[in-house]
């Protein structure tokens, strides 16, 4: 009940108690001494006080008729699916403060790429979460590119080994590194921009029809296969079953290790047994010989 509706039924109770003081009990004692009927004075008391009650009844309840006709009304014009609470509303949720960039599941090293192994020419976008002083602002990341060494050039550690690790590896190391010396804790967020077009060179030698170097190509695996098909194919005196590859180790000086594989690519080309073929990688070199008989 509010303020005004108090105030109004104080009014009453003083209006009436100031009418029964002044009319109805000068009014009632004057009709007794002049031997008004009893049951006539006590029917218009009664009445007088039944009009009092039910204006009284009337002006408490008219607060919660008229409370109700409003809600009534409302839900009638949003539809009959729609019911508007009056007693306890429910206060709406605060706007989320969250950075979507913090937020989103990009943001977090256990979900970096961890499949497509760097090479050089490949353009990368670094950023340390800890770095950004308001979450609320979209944090720029650092442009990052591998370079001719096989290096990524970090902040306040200088120049890094990339060539040959994901983006979840290659972060996983930086942050080690960072906290070492300049973070107590750094979430290392590396993502790849853009695959280098070519990612090295590889050599194929012997009895193919064009023989040289072929570049390779950085959004494609090029294996043995595919580069001897772009050296023109086999002459008519190769040993398809006996192709070799040499690899040399990526560490450098005298006591760096060479491999050798020997691939059969009569199976690959003849039966499509792509499973035999071999993978190449920078620096490979590829040696068709020529067979021991020829017809």
């Amino acid at each position: 009940m509010t303020a005004t509706n108090t105030f109004q039924l104080s009014l009453a109770r003083e209006v009436f108690l100031g009418l029964w003081n002044q009319f109805v009990n000068p009014a009632g004692r004057l009709l007794h001494r002049a031997a008004f009927p009893r049951k006539l004075l006590a029917l218009s008391s009664q009445l007088f006080l039944s009009a009092y009650f039910a204006y009284f009844a009337v002006l408490s309840l008219a607060p919660q008729s008229t409370a109700a006709a409003d809600s009534t009304a409302a839900n009638l014009a949003l539809g009959p699916n729609s019911q508007l609470s009056t007693l306890n509303p429910q206060p709406s949720a605060p706007p989320s403060t969250l950075n979507p960039q913090l937020s989103a599941g990009f943001a977090t090293m256990a979900t970096l790429d961890d499949k497509h192994k760097l090479t050089i020419g490949d353009k990368l976008n670094f950023r340390i979460v800890e770095d950004q002083e308001d979450p609320n602002e979209q944090m720029e990341p650092k442009p990052m590119m591998v370079g001719d060494r096989g290096d990524v050039e970090v902040p306040y550690i200088g120049p890094f080994p990339g060539t040959g690790k994901t983006c979840k590896q290659l972060a996983r190391e930086i942050k080690t590194e960072l906290e070492k010396k300049y973070y107590y804790q750094a979430t290392v967020i590396i993502s790849l921009d853009e695959l280098a077009k070519t990612i090295g060179k590889v050599y194929v030698l012997g009895e193919v029809r064009r023989t040289g170097m072929i570049e390779m190509p950085g959004d494609e695996t090029l294996t043995v296969g595919k580069a001897v098909l772009r050296a023109g194919g086999f002459t008519n005196y190769a040993d398809k079953r006996s192709v070799k590859v040499t690899r040399k180790s990526d560490s450098a000086g005298p006591g760096a290790k060479t491999q050798t594989f020997v691939v059969d690519l009569a199976e690959v080309f003849e039966k499509g047994r792509a499973d035999k073929d071999v993978e190449l990688q920078p620096g490979d070199a590829i040696y068709v010989p020529a067979r021991a008989i020829n017809f």
